[in-house]
C-alpha cells in the first residue's frame, strides 16, 4: 500500500490503472483516505486543540470521498463518456482515494509560516493526482477530459463538503 501510495504521489498512471483493476484494492483506498484525515486532523488540531476534530475529519472524509467518487463516476461515464470509455464507481474510488495521497502532507501544517503554504501545494497536488488517476480510470486520451471531470467533481462536491461539515459539526 505504501508503495502504491508513493507511485500515486509521483503521478504514475501505471498505478492508477493497477488499483483501478485491482477490486481488492478498495480497502487500501479507503486506509489512504483514512491517513490522509488524521493528517488533516493533526494539522486542525494544533489550532483547535479538539481530538474529535480527528474522529470528524474521517467521517467527513470517508464520506466525501465516496460522494467524489460517485460524482466522478456520473461525470465521466455518463456526462464526458468517449467511446473507450467504461468504469464503475468502484473502481473510481480506488483510483480516488489513492489520489489523495500526497494529502499526508497536511500533517506539516503543524509547523508555523511553511505549514499554510504547505496544505495549498498538497490540495494542488491532490486535484493534479486526481487528474491523472480519472484520466486513466475513464481510458482518456485527453487529460483536458478528466481536468473537466475533476473540475465539475470539485464544484458539485464543495457545497457538499460545507453542508456535510455544517452537519457533522
Amino acid at each position: 500500500m505504501i508503495k502504491r501510495m508513493l507511485r500515486a504521489s509521483m503521478l504514475d498512471a501505471h498505478v492508477y490503472e493497477e488499483v483501478e483493476s485491482d477490486s481488492s484494492a478498495i480497502v487500501q483506498a479507503a486506509l489512504v483516505v483514512v491517513v490522509v484525515a488524521v493528517a488533516k486532523g493533526v494539522a486542525t488540531l494544533s489550532v483547535t486543540g479538539n481530538i474529535l476534530g480527528i474522529a470528524f475529519g474521517i467521517i467527513a472524509g470517508l464520506l466525501s470521498w465516496a460522494i467524489w467518487a460517485f460524482i466522478t463516476y456520473l461525470v465521466g461515464t455518463k456526462l464526458l463518456k468517449t467511446e473507450e470509455t467504461e468504469s464503475s464507481w468502484g473502481e473510481l474510488a480506488r483510483v480516488t482515494g489513492f489520489a489523495q495521497s500526497p494529502g499526508l502532507l497536511f500533517v506539516v501544517a503543524i509547523v508555523p509560516i511553511v505549514g499554510t503554504w504547505i496544505i495549498g501545494i498538497a490540495s494542488l497536488w491532490q486535484l493534479v493526482a486526481m487528474v491523472v488517476g480519472i484520466r486513466q480510470a475513464l481510458d482518456y486520451t485527453s487529460t483536458l477530459r478528466a481536468i473537466g471531470v475533476v473540475l465539475i467533481g470539485f464544484v458539485v462536491v464543495i457545497p457538499l463538503q460545507v453542508i456535510l461539515y455544517a452537519v457533522l459539526a
